[in-house]
């Protein structure tokens, strides 16, 4: 039906509003589906820029699963970076990166942490809250290698600086030891 509903609109004058909805619809059902590949091939057919754009990001904020939100944010950094006023750029940055950091946990344990998705460091102090120190490890390996290059409100020297506090706080005791008198 979407497709019929594309080609109608490539023989008659249909309103950029209804273009925008009806390709976002499309896209949604695409990613709720799973089918990123057809879901690419949509917005690559797709030929006013600012069409794209404004499908790409209603739909981001959709609050999708992790994958669409991920394959969005990647396909919105990847195509539009010039277009996005800066805080909209720190924002999808910052959600591609924690969603990337959550695809790294368990996949049973995601839904613990996908409400901190957008907000990567915030993730990484739960996680050391949590005292999941083997997934903190792989999360702090991903971060690292992502942050490279980026600006999303945090670096890697904020990662060290929470580790170091937390590190801390394990070695602080707040009781003196006692001496055992017979």
């Amino acid at each position: 039906d979407y497709e019929l509903c594309e080609e109608w609109g490539h023989l008659y004058p249909v309103p950029r509003e209804d273009l925008i909805n009806l390709h976002r619809e499309h896209l949604l059902h695409l990613l709720e589906m799973g089918d990123m590949e057809k879901a690419l091939q949509l917005l690559q057919r797709i030929e006013d820029p600012g069409v794209c754009l404004a499908i790409s990001e209603q739909s981001l904020d959709q609050h999708l699963n992790l994958a669409a939100s991920h394959f969005l944010a990647d396909y919105l950094t990847a195509h539009f970076y010039a277009s996005l006023t800066t805080a909209r750029r720190k924002e999808i940055q910052a959600l591609y990166i924690g969603s990337k950091v959550l695809l790294t946990l368990p996949e049973l344990s995601r839904v613990n942490y996908i409400h901190l998705s957008s907000r990567p460091l915030l993730m990484l102090e739960q996680l050391l809250m949590n005292m999941k120190v083997d997934w903190v490890a792989v999360a702090v390996q991903t971060l690292h290698q992502l942050l490279a290059g980026q600006e999303i409100g945090f670096t890697v020297e904020d990662i060290d600086n929470l580790l170091s506090k937390y590190a801390e706080k394990a070695l602080n005791f707040p009781f003196t030891l006692k001496e055992k008198r017979s």
